[in-house]
């Protein structure tokens, strides 16, 4: 494959995202701000570095005055290589996000579940216990959602089986939102 093709191929796939979709999550986000909510955000492998990347750009990208505007709570929980590695070792895999949303999080606090099968199970766990807990959740998956897509209150689902693609849309998707939520939060 040329790049051409895989331009082509990423535009084609870009004309599919449903608008909507991306339009509430900027909501859920601004949302969580305006009720001082924090925002958490979970992923493995690419999406983990989206979650790290997608937190980054919520906590400073959002900002147009550094000294006085308000600040987003945000806190990719994939970041912590100690506490992951802590809560992987002395239970399992399957705890290392849900254990940490139980020392931090609130009711009314927003999860953000990044996860292209939709299928892994910390991530599935997290969501669980959010939803138990009185968190809103939002899945954004590839593929076809998995279980994710069913778990979460809300979603965006970009449909592709070509993990690559689907984290480029992610990615998109993150750099659009860090942008729209700027212009709100400056207002």
């Amino acid at each position: 494959m040329d790049f051409q093709t895989y331009r082509d191929d990423i535009e084609k796939l870009m004309a599919t995202v449903d608008v909507g979709e991306v339009d509430r999550l900027v909501d859920a986000i601004a949302a969580a701000y305006d009720a001082n909510k924090t925002v958490f955000i979970v992923g493995n492998g690419g999406s983990g570095a989206n979650a790290s990347h997608l937190c980054e750009d919520l906590g400073k990208g959002t900002l147009s005055d550094f000294d006085t505007q308000k600040r987003l709570k945000v806190l990719s929980l994939t970041d912590n290589a100690a506490y992951i590695l802590a809560w992987g070792n002395d239970t399992s895999f399957d705890r290392v996000f849900v254990e940490q949303l139980k020392n931090l999080a609130s009711e009314g606090d927003l999860l953000l579940v990044i996860s292209g099968s939709g299928n892994s199970p910390n991530v599935l766990t997290a969501v669980e216990w959010a939803n138990g807990a009185g968190l809103i959740t939002f899945g954004i998956t590839g593929y076809d959602g998995g279980r994710l897509l069913e778990l979460c209150a809300d979603s965006f689902h970009v449909r592709s089986h070509d993990m690559g693609m689907v984290e480029a849309v992610h990615s998109v998707a993150f750099h659009y939102l860090t942008d729209a939520l700027k212009e709100r939060f400056a207002r």
